[in-house]
């Protein structure tokens, strides 16, 4: 289960594309999650991102479903968790995950994956950009597409100077890429390959499932639990007209169905 998430116009749909075609000439079956950007005006989406695939189109080793992300933050889709789950159990071998382009801190494709990549391009900004760009640090492989630019050695510097400072047991290997050409693709999948090792080698596999499966059923829960809770518009007037805070409201509505205050 591999995330791609990076900003707009770093080239996901182009590397997921590559990363395709690459697996698939190792006979593997592949299925790709393309998770589009909904309008917060009309609600639709243009799931362009498929259009980028259309080589992939015809082929039954490949499954590709667009999603629309309606308004649900972290760069994926309230679904995403569940068609994973079907996709694996459908005996896909790849599962990749593109995200919408994302920014500074949209970082749920790392609760999602088991190998996270972050796409930049050249020109991303200076070193002090990229160490307060926190999407970075849930990167597993950082990859520097678009790598014909001028600028491409600084940024991969910058890069360093980061992951230098990185405290913690796997060091994310940086790979420069030129998707378009199909250049760095394989030692993007060199570097996947090596990860997935280092994740059963040290159980690091085992305890990120953990965690995902407990974040997904507390979400499921939280979900269930909003739409059961209705707050009377006796209690909402109350915290209108100041008479009563939101925070003692919330616990008295939740004394209501059950749930006992976290404090005295």
């Amino acid at each position: 289960m591999i995330g791609l998430t990076g900003a707009p116009g770093a080239g996901k749909s182009t590397v997921t594309s590559a990363l395709v075609r690459a697996l698939r000439g190792a006979g593997t079956r592949t299925a790709v999650l393309a998770v589009d950007p909904s309008s917060p005006f009309t609600g639709g989406a243009l799931l362009g991102d498929r259009i980028r695939m259309q080589e992939h189109a015809t082929d039954d080793g490949v499954f590709i479903r667009s999603m629309g992300s309606r308004g649900q933050l972290g760069g994926l889709a309230a679904a995403t968790p569940q068609a994973i789950r079907v996709l694996a159990a459908a005996g896909y071998e790849v599962i990749l995950v593109e995200t919408v382009g994302v920014g500074q801190a949209e970082v749920e494709i790392a609760s999602a994956a088991d190998t996270t990549v972050v796409l930049v391009v050249p020109g991303m900004g200076d070193s002090i950009q990229a160490a307060k760009a926190g999407v970075l640090e849930v990167a597993d492989v950082l990859v520097v597409n678009k790598a014909d630019r001028p600028d491409t050695q600084a940024t991969v510097r910058d890069l360093r100077a980061m992951v230098a400072l990185a405290r913690q047991d796997w060091k994310p290997p940086i790979v420069t890429t030129i998707a378009t050409s199909g250049e760095g693709i394989d030692e993007l999948l060199h570097q996947l390959a090596r990860h997935e090792a280092w994740l059963e080698a040290s159980g690091e596999r085992a305890r990120r499932r953990l965690a995902r499966a407990r974040e997904e059923v507390t979400a499921l829960a939280f979900g269930a639990l909003a739409r059961r809770l209705v707050v009377p518009d006796e209690l909402a007037a109350r915290v209108a007209e100041g008479e009563c805070d939101p925070v003692a409201a919330a616990e008295e509505l939740l004394a209501s169905v059950g749930f006992a205050a976290d404090h005295p």
